[in-house]
C-alpha cells in the first residue's frame, strides 16, 4: 500500500474512530479489543473487495481512547450546545459518536485547528447522514469550539 498524505490519513482515522465509537456504544466492547480489531481488520485493509486507505493509527487510537475516557465531559459539552429541550439521547448513535469525536478533538487536540476539525467531521457526517445533519454537525461543533477554545 502506498503512503498517503498525513491529512488524508487523519481523515481516514476520523471516519474509523466514529465507526469504532459507534461499535463501542452498540456492544460495549473493551477499548483494547476494539482497537485491536480495527488495527488488524479495518484500517487500511481490503473489505468486501474494496481497499480502504491507510489511517493514522496513533491519531485513531487517541480519538477513540480519549472519547471513551472523557465521555461524560464530552456529553456535557455537547448537551450544553444542543437547542433548548433537546437531549443527547434523542440523537442516533452514529451522530453521538461523531459529535463526541469532534468535541474530543476540539477539547484535547490543540495541535489541530478548530476549523479543520469542524470541516473534517462535517465530511465524516456525509458517510452516515444527509446534508441537513451535516449542517447540524457544523453548527454544534462550532458552538463547542467557541466554548472550549475561546
Amino acid at each position: 500500500m502506498s503512503k498517503i498524505p498525513a491529512n488524508k490519513a487523519r481523515s481516514v482515522a476520523r471516519l474509523g474512530a466514529v465507526q469504532a465509537l459507534y461499535q463501542h456504544e452498540m456492544g460495549g466492547a473493551a477499548v483494547a479489543k476494539l482497537l485491536h480489531e480495527f488495527h488488524d481488520h479495518r484500517l487500511g485493509q481490503e473489505i468486501e473487495g474494496a481497499d480502504y486507505a491507510e489511517a493514522d493509527v496513533a491519531f485513531f487510537d487517541d480519538v477513540v481512547t480519549g472519547v471513551v475516557a472523557r465521555r461524560d465531559e464530552l456529553d456535557s459539552l455537547i448537551t450544553a450546545a444542543l437547542a433548548e429541550g433537546w437531549a443527547l439521547d434523542r440523537l442516533d448513535r452514529p451522530m453521538r459518536a461523531l459529535l463526541r469525536a469532534g468535541a474530543y478533538e476540539l477539547l484535547a487536540r490543540a495541535d489541530v485547528a478548530a476549523a479543520t476539525i469542524i470541516d473534517e467531521y462535517v465530511d465524516v457526517s456525509h458517510a452516515f447522514h444527509a446534508e441537513k445533519e451535516a449542517k447540524f454537525v457544523n453548527g454544534l461543533l462550532d458552538t463547542v469550539a467557541r466554548r472550549v477554545r475561546g
